[in-house]
């Protein structure tokens, strides 16, 4: 196209360049679809970590305190706490000025980010180690009830 003497180069793309374009676009959008994907997984996995370490710091606690016989515990419970909600709901903790203060040791019970659900797998000192039951006098141990594996190849179950 010319005018008054200049020439003006046409603006836009012709069709091989779109394809191109295209092409590289698709390639890179399909790299970045499995880190995004791992990434996702990645913060569930520290999501559960946290979540096994704010409870099992919780039943440490309780059993602290029912060691210093500032709580009461029932006989046979070796002073762990009988299940998840009394961490939740407090006791009533005695001893030097502190008489009739309740303590609470989690906020809530946390959600288990591999199930969904706010169900986890406990464990007491009766049970066995790999026992997959829960005895139900008191509560030793937590872990996930998932049945997936983890990125580092361990069971979830296993934390």
């Amino acid at each position: 196209m010319r005018r008054k003497g200049k020439v003006y180069a046409q603006a836009g793309m012709s069709l091989l360049e779109l394809i191109i374009a295209c092409t590289i676009l698709l390639i890179l959008s399909s790299m970045a679809l499995p880190i995004a994907r791992f990434t996702v997984i990645r913060e569930r996995e520290k999501e559960l970590r946290l979540d096994l370490r704010e409870m099992r710091q919780a039943i440490d606690k309780y059993k602290d305190l029912a060691d210093q016989q500032k709580i009461r515990v029932e006989l046979g419970s070796e002073g762990y706490p009988p299940d998840l909600d009394t961490l939740v709901k407090g006791v009533a903790v005695g001893g030097s000025g502190a008489a009739g203060k309740n303590m609470r040791f989690l906020r809530r019970v946390p959600k288990d980010p591999m199930t969904g659900r706010v169900e986890w797998g406990l464990r007491s000192v009766q049970d066995d180690p790999d026992s997959t039951s829960w005895g139900g006098k008191n509560v030793f141990d937590v872990y996930s009830k998932s049945m997936g594996t983890a990125l580092d190849g361990t069971k979830y179950s296993d934390w």
